[in-house]
């Protein structure tokens, strides 16, 4: 018969993050909730100011758009992702500088495919007479 009293071990109390004696806050509820809110709120304003018209000229509602989804990136790494300058032995803000990279190119190149899509696209009515 086993002992009631043995230690077993808990797959589930040791997951594999202290192994470099690095202790990384997994967040609490407040800042999971604050992540949240942000992150609602840099969707809300950039929606109303495009479905409002606020801004009269399309570059400036795409370069405001472009700065709150880099800010909702931003927000979203640190209080989902625990990336932070600490953790991980400062890899995380290698990831963090990487991202940034990837999301400027990707960006400045969507915005780069559209604006020569819609300069050279035949007008619909060069179309119709064809």
């Amino acid at each position: 018969m086993s002992d009631p009293h043995a230690h077993t071990h808990d797959a589930h109390a040791d997951h594999g993050h202290g192994d470099h004696g690095d202790h990384v806050s997994h967040g609490t509820r407040g800042s999971y909730l604050k992540g949240f809110f942000l992150s609602v709120i840099l969707t809300a304003i950039p929606f109303w100011a495009v479905m409002t018209g606020a801004f009269k000229d399309p570059s400036t509602a795409a370069l405001v758009v472009m700065v709150f989804a880099v800010a909702q990136i931003i927000v979203h790494m640190i209080y989902f992702l625990h990336m932070s300058g600490k953790s991980e032995g400062g890899w995380t803000m290698m990831a963090l500088i990487f991202t940034i990279i990837l999301v400027v190119i990707t960006l400045s190149g969507s915005i780069w495919v559209m604006y020569h899509m819609n300069t050279n696209m035949m007008p619909m009515q060069a179309a119709a007479d064809m």
